[in-house]
């Protein structure tokens, strides 16, 4: 394992950060607000980065915008923070912005889950091999939400291609995450619960040792909370934050997390961080939801 790989596995094991992609009113990206918030992300004690997620809307963005969020947080992260980007869609398409992220100082990519209604395992390690062999400087992080995927083959595929060093996991089984990450091997990658806080207690007891994040962008403070009282072994403490945020989190995954976003950016517009705006196919919360939205991010210690 080269130094470059043991600092991309130290940055995973850790609060991984999704952040928003602003709008204007004028529906673009807005980069002065964009920045800003990466700013408060790292003033607020955040290390690692992931323009590109889907917390980021990273399907409701135009590839010269995806490129966009990836310069822009490079550039405002500089030595801060380790910058781990979004790629996916069709192979040549990812593999071009994963060349595009190293080119512009990148350390790592994440690997969206393939959007294709026919997806073999076999298939799946074809994919992922594609792109990581593209760019075996850069850490390659597969994003793994399809249940019916082995451990046997993300092992596969780190057979054949070494810089796969992470994984985030975010299938909603604690017991099915703890088969797949013995299969493929506990200590072969950085296991990343991608389920964010409210899976975290279980999986890190599982074996994962970060975690990923939408609610950071509101309150950096409560994610980092929650991560060293799970590092301490101190589950009690970890509870208490997961009660913290629990009615938050609940909002977000409501009606098949259709507002898993739209409640992030109506926090951050409740505390004039940012618009509240998304795109199609998510949608702003109706008036009746907002205040609440709106109470609980004022009752967090920001």
């Amino acid at each position: 394992m080269s130094a470059t790989f043991e600092t991309q596995r130290a940055a995973l094991a850790d609060v991984v950060a999704i952040p928003v992609t602003p709008f204007t009113a004028d529906g673009d990206v807005d980069r002065d607000t964009h920045r800003a918030l990466l700013r408060r992300l790292l003033d607020g004690g955040i290390t690692t980065l992931t323009p590109g997620g889907n917390t980021g809307e990273f399907y409701a963005l135009t590839p010269e915008e995806r490129l966009l969020v990836t310069e822009s947080t490079l550039t405002e992260a500089g030595e801060r923070a380790v910058v781990l980007v979004g790629v996916g869609h069709d192979v040549p398409t990812a593999v071009a912005s994963a060349r595009h992220a190293r080119e512009h100082g990148a350390q790592m990519v994440m690997v969206h889950q393939p959007v294709h209604p026919y997806v073999s395992q076999s298939g799946w390690v074809d994919y992922h091999r594609a792109i990581a062999e593209a760019v075996p400087e850069l850490g390659v992080v597969p994003y793994i939400r399809n249940a019916q995927l082995t451990g046997a083959r993300l092992a596969e595929l780190a057979d054949a291609c070494p810089n796969v060093i992470g994984v985030k996991y975010a299938v909603p089984d604690a017991a099915r995450f703890a088969a797949f990450a013995r299969d493929a091997g506990l200590d072969r990658f950085v296991w990343v619960a991608g389920l964010a806080e409210p899976y975290a207690p279980s999986y890190f007891s599982a074996g994962a040792t970060g975690f990923t994040s939408g609610l950071v962008n509101v309150a950096p403070a409560v994610s980092l909370n929650m991560i060293e009282a799970l590092r301490s072994g101190d589950y009690p403490a970890a509870m208490k934050v997961w009660e913290q945020i629990r009615r938050f989190e609940e909002l977000r995954a409501a009606h098949g997390s259709a507002n898993n976003v739209t409640v992030v950016k109506e926090a951050l517009a409740s505390l004039g961080l940012c618009r509240r705006d998304v795109r199609p196919p998510s949608r702003p919360l109706p008036e009746d939801e907002r205040a609440e939205v709106a109470a609980i991010a004022a009752g967090w210690a920001i």
